[in-house]
């Protein structure tokens, strides 16, 4: 498996604000399965600001290894912005990182609904203490939808990490 370019291009430059910043970083996946941290730790060095991720592909999985409360599964549902919330928080708490990435996402070809269609994956981002949260509907097949999901995970903690809370 290669990493392609343009994941490879955000992995380097998420892992020199890392060290820039002197924090770590930790991954809870569901969708992506392992993706995030797979392009992470595809760049040399990244054992400086990486410890642990977590692939996190089931509810009880979420609950035992996060964190993330039942009632919070069964209110909103794995793929929701309650969970990977939850799942950053949960995430970052259990690895002793300063950021975290957390994302849940149906990435199909089955598993879309009405409410949230194939393609919908949910990030939550925790960076020294602040968590956020978004939602997206990505188009594609399933591969697609996952690289995606990648590719905006790591443009968006780069994004947060320049941002001015920290």
């Amino acid at each position: 498996m290669t990493v392609p370019t343009v994941t490879q291009q955000l992995a380097t430059e998420l892992g020199q604000l890392l060290l820039r910043k002197n924090l770590s970083i930790t991954t809870a996946e569901s969708c992506t399965g392992g993706g995030i941290s797979y392009a992470i730790t595809a760049i040399s060095g990244s054992s400086a600001y990486l410890d642990r991720s977590f692939i996190t592909y089931s509810n009880k999985a979420k609950q035992q290894m996060l964190g993330v409360k039942s009632a919070t599964l069964l209110q909103f549902g794995a793929v929701s912005e309650e969970t990977v919330v939850e799942m950053a928080r949960g995430a970052a708490l259990a690895a002793g990182s300063g950021v975290a990435i957390a994302v849940s996402g149906i990435a199909g070809p089955t598993g879309g609904s009405a409410q949230k269609p194939v393609g919908t994956v949910c990030f939550g981002f925790a960076v020294e203490g602040h968590v956020v949260s978004t939602t997206l509907v990505f188009a594609g097949d399933r591969e697609q939808i996952r690289q995606q999901s990648i590719d905006f995970a790591l443009q968006q903690t780069i994004l947060l990490l320049t941002a001015e809370f920290t």
